[in-house]
């Protein structure tokens, strides 16, 4: 297809913070332990000797490994450990369409997915290998080989509280589309699937526009931002203008997947000590204004809450509360495969999905012949506790003395203002993750992942324009950076920021904006030597 010759709908995304935020006034931290950490000075930020960056749960033998995102927590019993292991097997595990008589376990893919197993987004259990057309290209569609798709919904202000009454604040989904755009599809996923067959919602295809940035001293790098083009929507293939999606109050953004080690102490950090880091009115005048995003929490629906509102933790808006939800979503929504809490398709009760289940007879409704869904509950319960329990490696490189000056600059610049450093998870035998007993090896460790968990403006060049709960289309969650300095090693094609627009952690930093605004200023008025310390320390976490 001959992609200039068709009239698509053209966008461009931004990327969300790495290194925050604003001037230097106030020193944020959270729940200290009567034992300091160690430093090098008493002048020295508390994190520069710090090896193990999960406390027990740091795995210490993956240096430079390419597997160094998914070595289990070494203080998980035997029986976790098992569990974490039928849980690995699970995440590559590839579905296929239904029916599968020979495989059934396997059945459930579709009608309309992104991927078709969890490693496909998650490779190796952290980003996935970023998409560039070659010169011949310009332009590449999304297939199989990509780890990033797109969000959708319709423009609707913004939303200061959920509740019940506003719908708890969830996205407006597009008509015959909902909130997520599915690139791909099975064999008959369409109507008119003869001549695009295994074709989804429609077709999408990825090309950049390219700038170039100069330092203050000279030095020039450039900067790809991507540009995204629909065109072969499956409501009017023929003529795109026609489709839902191109109306003019549909927002995109991509959504490019993310590392999974080290979630489930991040779920168990005390939410109250994430709330402390609030500064909603930037009250303390350090242009930092951190907000927490209150968003719907399926789990709590499910247990019959009245209220089910949780604190945002997880995604690039830190728009799920619980490493539960968010798998379990993921599961439902990339793949395409039902669970006992996500029990309907993706695109239940549309038009799309009603042909489809006419066309083929009924054969695939995500329910089998007792009611059950195609996931298992034992499959999708060892899913989630794989992704609660993968280790975070240790830091490597820390006696570096260009490493240690990169950790005083990352300080002085003020990073730390949104990458909080250390938290103490909560150690109550009360403690629930998604709704079940927390392990015991997520709590009351001392970690570093050096995010405060919550969403900060970063500025228009970085919007989506698309809200997402309470975080508005410039407000994007804070990045943890553990484990950041092994991403090239583990994937050598991945990239950084919410659509992988950033090849190194240099181009990722140059990306941001609104409060992190000075700080990205200064790391570009530092000398070129200064500015490789400070990515030496970012690589050593």
């Amino acid at each position: 297809m001959n992609v200039k010759a068709i009239k698509p709908i053209l966008f461009a995304f931004t990327a969300l913070s790495l290194v925050a935020c604003g001037s230097k006034t106030s020193d944020k931290s959270a729940t200290e332990t009567t034992t300091p950490p160690p430093t090098s000075s008493e002048t020295d930020p508390n994190y520069i000797d710090v090896v193990a960056l999960a406390g027990d749960a740091t795995a210490l033998d993956t240096n430079n490994s390419g597997h160094g995102f998914s070595t289990p927590m070494p203080n998980l019993s035997d029986s976790e450990r098992d569990i974490h292991l039928t849980g690995d097997a699970n995440f590559e595990t590839s579905f296929t369409t239904a029916p599968n008589d020979a495989h059934p376990e396997l059945d459930g893919l579709g009608p309309v997915f992104n991927n078709n197993n969890c490693n496909a987004c998650h490779q190796r259990d952290g980003r996935p290998s970023t998409i560039v057309p070659t010169a011949e290209q310009q332009t590449v569609k999304l297939t199989n080989d990509a780890g990033i798709f797109l969000r959708v919904s319709l423009a609707d202000g913004v939303c200061e509280m959920p509740s019940s009454v506003n719908d708890f604040c969830q996205a407006t989904g597009v008509e015959g589309f909902g909130d997520q755009l599915f690139h791909r599809g099975i064999l008959q996923a369409r109507e008119d699937w003869q001549t695009h067959n295994f074709g989804g919602q429609a077709d999408v295809y990825l090309s950049y526009d390219y700038t170039e940035f100069s330092y203050p001293d000279g030095s020039t790098v450039t900067l790809k931002k991507p540009v995204f083009t629909i065109d072969n929507a499956w409501d009017s293939p023929e003529n795109f203008s026609l489709s839902a999606l191109a109306n003019e109050d549909v927002r995109f953004s991509a959504r490019n997947g993310m590392p999974v080690f080290g979630l489930g102490l991040l779920e168990a950090i005390e939410e109250q000590d994430i709330l402390a880091l609030e500064d909603v009115d930037d009250a303390d005048n350090d242009g930092i204004s951190g907000k927490a995003n209150w968003v719907f929490d399926a789990v709590k629906a499910q247990a019959g809450d009245e209220n089910p509102v949780s604190l945002g933790r997880f995604g690039w808006k830190a728009s799920t509360p619980s490493v539960r939800q968010q798998s379990l979503g993921a599961l439902r929504g990339d793949m395409g495969v039902t669970n006992s809490l996500f029990p309907e398709e993706s695109i239940a009760n549309t038009l799309m999905h009603e042909s489809y289940l006419s066309r083929t007879n009924y054969q695939d409704t995500g329910s089998d012949e007792q009611g059950l869904p195609e996931a298992s509950d034992e499959f999708a319960d060892t899913v989630v506790f794989y992704a609660e329990t993968l280790a975070v490696p240790a830091r490597r490189n820390v006696a570096d003395e260009g490493v240690k000056a990169g950790a005083r600059l990352f300080d002085d610049l003020n990073c730390t203002g949104c990458h909080t450093p250390r938290f103490v998870t909560a150690n109550g035998a009360a403690l629930l993750l998604g709704g079940v007993a927390a392990p015991a090896a997520v709590k009351g460790q001392e970690i570093w992942p050096f995010t405060d968990m919550l969403l900060h403006d970063m500025g228009e060049e970085l919007a989506d324009n698309r809200r997402d709960f309470m975080a508005t289309g410039r407000e994007w969650k804070t990045r943890p950076l553990w484990g950041i300095g092994l991403t090239k090693t583990v994937n050598p094609a991945a990239g950084f920021l919410h659509d992988g627009r950033a090849a190194t952690l240099e181009e990722a930093i140059l990306w941001h904006g609104g409060e992190a605004e000075k700080s990205k200023r200064e790391f570009t008025e530092l000398s070129s030597e200064k500015r490789a310390q400070l990515i030496s320390f970012l690589q050593s976490l």
